[in-house]
This record gives structure tokens, C-alpha cells and sequence, in this order.
């Protein structure tokens, strides 16, 4: 290398480290959003915070079923635990969210929350009939409301799906100004918490808690269903729960990001699908975010008419986007081409059973859907 190239290559790696920066800076940014419970956690937020260093983890299904099975469903309901809303609702809340579905938001971004809405042992924090409920406004966004209720006495958290009947509301508070509430030093909260006394009585045993938080930005409804259990009754034996880094790192050979905002750009085009043969497999290509030069994906892999015990997504980029990292799925690229091969949590899959992978790519001047290819194997 002479002298006379280095002031180049210093100036070619100076203006990369700018760029990455402003990148790192401004995803920070926009995914400092948004908010959810989080004592006694939301069902997503407290999965989240278990395993999100460790999602991957056999164990999670014997030391933590209901999880288990939230993250097999959409990984994604995990990683943006603080993005379950609907915009429009115009308080008609009961209208808008069907019995059966209101831990899921009304199944708010397709199949992504659906796994909230499931019956079952989900981990339950130890409360008093009169206990504090802490949510976290992590964007700023103020509250016209919120509003908590408690599942009555006789329902059945671990059998039966949570309905408007099942509920009573026990609390709910005034406009609460944006940016009130206690700082936190934590970077994954990045917010403001409030807390909301709540009283309960009459409850033993498992309950479920229901929090519906009007954000005052814009008319944007948020839904949280936490696990809880009352004195007097019993929930499931405990088990050990993984500590959560500061920074969550998931052992992947590229680390997961949160989905942009809903504000970014919505995808232009629609879901590709592929037919497989019955006893093999089918593929669904979908844009869940786009922003100037970058996007993410979600793929949908789903059994056909027997159970496979792997399975493997190609595809060939349309516009010559790439992929730029991963996560459910060892993903390599060659040229255009695109391979996808299960991990070893996710390829075994029953009868007309799904899973999901994400990805995170870079487009220039258009992002058209691929149609992807599945072989069961």
C-alpha cells in the first residue's frame, strides 16, 4: 500500500463507520416504542424476557410450555412484545376484539400474537388481592387511559380461551400526560413506567389480567394479558427461570432486530405462496416492514398432509435484493438465490402445523415479493 492510498481507504472507512452509526442510532430510535406490562408481565413481554437470550433452547418446552409454544408459533410476537395495538378502535373496544382473542389484540398483525389467545399453564406472578400494576410507555405516548380488569372467580385460565364475560375491571386511571412516570435505566425498556393500584377481591387461585392502555398520540388501543395467581389457590410447580442479559443476544450466527414501527412504509406487494405436494410442505413470503434501502420479512412454513421432520425455503430475489441477517432458519445466499434450511427447534412439524423464520435484507429501487420453494425432507 503506498502513502498516497491511505488518506483514501481512512476516508472510504470513516464515512462506513458514519453510516453505520446513523443506521445503529436511528433503528435504536425507532424501536424505543410503543410499551406493554411488565409486572406482572404481559404473556409476550414475559417470554421475552425468559428467553429471549436463549429462544432457541430445548428446555423451554418442559420448563416453559406455554412460551414454547408462543415463540414456535411467530418468533416475532416475542421480539416486538411492545407492538400489540390496533389503530381505529375509537374506544368501542368489545366491538372490535372478538371473545376468544382478546390476548392477541384481535389477532392484531395476523398469526403474529395469535399463540396470546391459547389456554394453558402460562408462568403466573404470586399477587395479593390488592397488588400494583406497572406498565411501561417506552415511545412517550401518554395515556387518555387505562383500564384493568381481573378474569372472575370460576374461569379457567388453563382451559378455557378469555372472553369480554370472563372479566370484571377492577381500576382504570385519567389522562395520564406524556412522558410522566419513573425514568428507568434499563436500555431494553427505555421509557417511562406508571403504576396503577389494583384491587381484586374475592379471587383465589389463577386469574388472568386484562389491561387495555389508550395511547394519546393518535387513536391507537393497546391489549396485555397477564398470568397471575391470588392466594388460596395453586398454579403450576415452579421452575427455574434463564437470567435475562441487560441485552438480550440470542445464540444465532446473526442477531434477530425488532420490526420497524407500523409507521414505516407497508409492504406494496402481496404475500407468495408456493404449493408443495401433500406430504411435503408450503412457503409464505411476506414484507412486515420497509424502510428507505432495508426491509424484513417473515416466512411461514407450514406441513402438508403428514408430518415432516425438516424442511428447506429457496428462492430467487426478483429485484436483486440480499439478505442481510436471520433468525429460525440457516439461511446462505448465492447470487439471487436464496436457500433456508430448518434449525433443530423448528423443523419437526405435525399435520398441518406452521412455523416462521425472519429475515432482515436491503433492497434499491424496488422490493418485489419472491415466490418461494419448500421440500420437505
Amino acid at each position: 500500500m503506498t502513502l498516497s492510498t491511505r488518506p483514501l481507504i481512512t476516508r472510504v472507512l470513516a464515512v462506513a463507520a458514519l453510516a453505520m452509526l446513523l443506521f445503529t442510532t436511528a433503528w435504536v430510535q425507532s424501536a424505543s416504542a410503543h410499551g406493554s406490562t411488565i409486572s406482572p408481565p404481559s404473556r409476550n413481554y414475559g417470554c421475552w424476557q425468559r428467553w429471549g437470550g436463549n429462544f432457541q433452547a430445548p428446555e423451554m418446552a418442559t420448563q416453559d410450555p406455554m412460551c414454547w409454544q408462543a415463540w414456535q408459533n411467530d418468533p416475532n410476537g416475542m421480539w416486538n412484545w411492545n407492538g400489540l395495538y390496533r389503530e381505529g378502535v375509537a374506544g368501542n373496544h368489545q366491538a372490535a376484539i372478538p371473545d376468544g382473542q382478546l390476548c392477541s389484540g384481535g389477532r392484531t398483525g395476523g398469526p403474529r400474537y395469535a399463540a396470546m389467545d391459547t389456554p394453558g399453564a402460562w408462568r403466573a406472578a404470586s399477587v395479593n388481592n390488592n397488588f400494583t400494576l406497572t406498565v411501561h410507555d417506552q415511545a412517550l405516548h401518554g395515556a387518555d387511559y387505562y383500564r384493568v380488569y381481573v378474569s372472575r372467580q370460576g374461569y379457567n385460565p388453563l382451559t378455557q380461551p378469555l372472553r369480554w364475560a370472563d372479566l370484571e375491571q377492577v381500576a382504570s386511571t385519567g389522562v395520564i400526560p406524556p412522558g410522566q412516570g419513573t425514568r428507568t435505566d434499563d436500555p431494553a425498556l427505555n421509557g417511562v413506567s406508571n403504576s396503577i393500584n389494583v384491587s381484586a377481591p374475592g379471587r383465589t387461585g389463577r386469574h388472568v389480567v386484562f389491561t387495555i392502555w389508550q395511547a394519546s398520540h393518535m387513536d391507537q388501543s393497546y391489549y396485555w394479558c397477564s398470568d397471575v395467581t391470588f392466594p388460596g389457590g395453586t398454579g403450576p410447580t415452579p421452575t427455574a427461570t434463564p437470567t435475562r442479559t441487560p441485552t438480550p443476544t440470542p445464540t444465532r450466527t446473526a442477531t434477530p432486530t425488532p420490526t420497524p414501527p407500523r409507521t414505516t412504509a407497508p409492504a406494496t406487494t402481496p404475500p407468495a405462496t408456493t404449493p408443495g405436494t401433500p406430504r411435503g410442505c408450503t412457503a409464505t413470503y411476506t414484507v412486515t416492514g420497509q424502510w428507505s434501502g432495508g426491509f424484513q420479512a417473515d416466512v411461514r412454513v407450514t406441513a402438508g398432509s403428514a408430518a415432516i421432520s425438516g424442511w428447506t425455503v429457496t428462492w430467487t430475489w426478483p429485484n436483486g435484493q440480499s439478505v442481510g441477517s436471520s433468525w429460525g432458519a440457516t439461511v446462505t445466499s448465492a447470487g439471487t438465490g436464496v436457500s433456508a434450511t430448518n434449525v433443530a427447534y423448528n423443523g419437526s412439524l405435525g399435520v398441518g402445523a406452521s412455523t416462521t423464520f425472519g429475515l432482515l435484507g436491503s433492497w434499491t429501487g424496488s422490493n418485489g415479493s419472491p415466490t418461494p420453494t419448500c421440500v420437505a425432507t
